[in-house]
């Protein structure tokens, strides 16, 4: 943070600009308050207090020479209602990019008697309903707002919505209510959620590449670790699915099904009794 001395402000680049007129620069200095301009002794047409951490608007001393005020990028939360009382020549006023809320929050503006030009882009209050025809409605000198030419059926409609005293201060209070959030699941429960894979009910392909893995399975491990997948139908990751085959080959299919699970079910009873280390009856002919 940097405070805004007179000894900043004569350092500070200050020239004629393309309009000719002389400007002063203090821009992008970390400036948080608007102080000390009565040391430039009010000799500048413009001023350009862009890319600071100015969060409010006053403090200025009586300035009739200044004309346009740039204070775009930064957070401007609030405004002084006396603030035409000091700058009574500003036609030009640039506020994108600061931290303007409500609609109420811009009636200062409206002290300023000569304010031709404004810029509130980037603020939340430009998403308020009715915005625009606010601004018009309370700044009747305005010519451009956010780099719009303000248009004649503009001012008859922000006229015959704000034709009474409570029509505005109904749709100010409006603008004050904010938008209930959205229920947003909690982080933990969202990163647990994504890592664990959906169970999805496997295809007739995936039923039967698991049954042809048991079948060639060399381990009881990888045999237990197939079982599960079936139940449960997530695919293990190295599993291959064969080709979707069925319009060429329906009754094949079938039949190698049916065998596979014979096969299977074979297997599986040899696996138990691998298990219990019984031997085997021998087959009598």
């Amino acid at each position: 943070m940097v405070k805004l001395t007179a000894d900043l402000i004569w350092k500070c680049p200050h020239f004629f600009n393309a309009l000719k007129e002389r400007e002063l620069d203090l821009r992008g200095n970390k400036i948080a308050v608007i102080e000390n301009l009565g040391a430039t002794e009010d000799q500048f047409d413009t001023i350009d207090l862009s890319d600071n951490e100015i969060v409010k608007l006053d403090n200025f001393p009586y300035l009739k020479r200044l004309g346009t005020l740039l204070i775009n990028n930064n957070r401007v939360t609030r405004i002084n209602p006396n603030i035409g009382e000091f700058l009574p020549n500003l036609h030009t006023l640039v506020l994108t990019n600061n931290r303007l809320v409500n609609l109420v929050e811009i009636d200062p503006l409206s002290s300023l008697p000569k304010l031709q030009f404004l810029s509130l882009l980037d603020n939340n209050i430009t998403k308020k309903p009715n915005y625009r025809l606010y601004v018009i409605h309370k700044l009747k000198s305005l010519r451009v707002l956010d780099f719009k030419k303000v248009k004649a059926k503009e001012r008859l409609e922000a006229e015959n919505l704000f034709a009474s005293k409570e029509a505005e201060e109904e749709i100010k209070k409006e603008s004050t209510k904010t938008v209930a959030p959205k229920e947003v699941p909690n982080v933990s429960e969202v990163a647990e959620e994504e890592q664990m894979p959906k169970v999805v009910a496997p295809t007739p392909e995936q039923i039967l590449a698991i049954k042809a893995a048991i079948v060639n399975s060399q381990t009881l491990e990888e045999v237990a670790r197939l079982e599960k997948a079936l139940q449960t139908g997530q695919l293990p990751a190295d599993l291959k699915i064969p080709g979707d085959d069925t319009n060429a080959a329906k009754g094949g299919d079938e039949k190698k099904v049916s065998d596979i699970q014979n096969d299977s079910n074979v297997e599986q009873d040899n696996m138990d009794e691998d298990k219990n280390e019984e031997p085997a009856p021998m087959e009598q002919e």
